[in-house]
């Protein structure tokens, strides 16, 4: 059965036996309770621990100390012990290679900017309603909110959110509205 010790730098080496983990530095354990045990009460480690285990997705915090130790000694379980012969170790024992790197946290989501100038060359569908109505904002002296409702069938809140800086004719198209007070009426326009 397979043995492992962990390094003060949370490094997690598996050994093909307790005895050959016994043999080197750092805590060994066997066991998801074992290893809780070692850890003792320090909940920040198990996360630096968990963060640092390569292929996982990093957390901020375990619901329990348990559930984070059975967590990451399945993790640990994963590792395979390599047989290193030619490094002159004694009778064919085995001994794992140490841990990987700690990897990287995971990427953030790319930027809202970088989705919008992409999606801003291709623009939308010709047969959609939204370019039937950047059609509308088009032409001369663009249209009326009124004008939008009827054609569309839209509530004058969806239609003034979707004109809005933050609506999807900006996120999604990349293409700034001008809203207009003339008279008694509003008229949103695109300029050419």
């Amino acid at each position: 059965m397979n043995a492992f010790t962990i390094d003060a730098d949370n490094n997690i080496t598996v050994h093909a036996s307790r005895k050959a983990a016994r043999q080197t530095d750092g805590g060994v354990f066997d066991t998801a309770e074992s290893l809780a045990e070692l850890i003792g009460p320090d909940n920040k480690r198990l996360v630096e621990i968990w963060n640092s285990l390569p292929g996982v997705t990093p957390v901020k915090k375990f619901t329990s100390r348990a559930i984070a130790a059975r967590r990451i000694f399945a993790e640990a379980q994963k590792l395979v012990p390599a047989v290193q012969t030619s490094m002159g170790l004694a009778d064919g024992a085995t001994e794992a290679a140490p841990a990987p790197t700690p990897a990287k946290p995971a990427r953030k989501a790319p930027a809202k900017r970088a989705e919008t100038q992409k999606t801003a060359s291709s623009g939308p569908r010709a047969t959609s309603k939204t370019a039937q109505l950047i059609e509308m904002l088009k032409r001369a002296g663009g249209a009326t909110l009124e004008e939008i409702c009827r054609k569309f069938g839209w509530q004058v809140h969806t239609t003034r959110a979707l004109m809005s800086a933050g609506g999807s004719l900006t996120k999604k198209h990349g293409i700034t509205v001008i809203s207009e007070k003339v008279g008694d009426e509003r008229r949103y326009s695109i300029k050419n």
